[in-house]
């Protein structure tokens, strides 16, 4: 069974929730604590979202000194798969696995709601069941959301491809050029802001086309990776 690592850091809240997500979707949940020097044995890992160690400094910016991070970042140097949701995406850019830095929300205040992206990158490992131009609903939270870099970045995110999805309808937070998550060079390490498993099981989603609560659009990060994986 393809093995998934989601990582607990102090101050995480979400890895439960993703680790729900990895198991509805046929792999096996792999826990791994923020002191760990080796990764057991998984095939992928997920940084979930939450407060690392309080968001002291920054977002994310104790975080990347973690020893389990010493070891996502030579694996992700070996073509692991890696997904950082939220936090995970502010660790990600900490890490500097993703260019970039995330900031306060430009309105100073913490958003909570269903959020729509048009997904642009269907050739990562976390999007490949997507469609390129699909718009999907998925919920956000966060405070420091807003994703900014210098404009030769930007322009070099764009040229190579290399945004993957954007919001569409409201930018929650200022992200230049409404990125809402964006990749490596090599496609493997994708960070995003919203947060794709809490949109995988009925009941408990944003509201879809059958109805309040149907929204399930966040399972195909998990199952594209999973397909990735097994080929």
């Amino acid at each position: 069974m393809t093995r998934i690592g989601v990582v607990t850091f102090p101050g995480t809240l979400d890895d439960r929730d993703a680790a729900r997500a990895v198991r509805l979707s046929g792999s096996e949940a792999v826990s791994l604590w923020h002191a760990d020097e080796d990764l057991h044995g998984v095939d992928a890992v997920v940084l979930p979202g939450g407060f690392s160690y309080g968001d002291y400094l920054r977002a994310g910016a104790i975080s990347r000194f973690a020893p389990v991070m010493t070891s996502i970042v030579e694996a992700a140097g070996k073509g692991m798969p890696v997904l950082g949701i939220c936090n995970g995406f502010q660790v990600l850019t900490e890490a500097h696995l993703l260019p970039g830095s995330m900031v306060k929300n430009d309105h100073l205040h913490f958003v909570c709601r269903e959020q729509q992206l048009e997904v642009e990158n269907v050739d990562t490992p976390w999007t490949r069941e997507y469609t390129r131009g699909e718009v999907i609903t998925v919920p956000l939270k966060n405070q420091d959301g807003q994703y900014v870099a210098d404009e030769h970045t930007l322009d070099e995110l764009e040229g190579e491809g290399r945004v993957v999805f954007r919001y569409r309808g409201w930018n929650p937070n200022g992200s230049r050029r409404d990125i809402a998550g964006i990749c490596n060079a090599a496609g493997n390490v994708v960070g995003l802001m919203p947060h794709p498993e809490h949109a995988v099981e009925p009941g408990f989603g944003p509201d879809g086309a059958r109805g309040p609560r149907t929204g399930t659009d966040g399972m195909r990060f998990f199952t594209s990776v999973l397909h990735t994986l097994v080929g």
